[in-house]
């Protein structure tokens, strides 16, 4: 039987939405090092959709 976790995920949005904006600054104003972001965008996306 699978269990439900009742945390929340209001965390994980807004660190994936803060390292979003990073990102798209990095593109904006240094395109080159963009690629530094991404991991984090990457990462916090799919814990705040509990794809884990």
């Amino acid at each position: 039987m699978e269990t439900q976790s009742n945390t929340s995920k209001g965390k994980y949005w807004t660190l994936f939405l803060i390292s979003l904006v990073v990102m798209i600054a990095l593109l904006i104003f240094i395109p080159e090092w963009f690629w530094v972001a991404l991991p984090f965008v990457l990462t916090y996306l799919v814990y705040a959709m509990d794809v884990v």
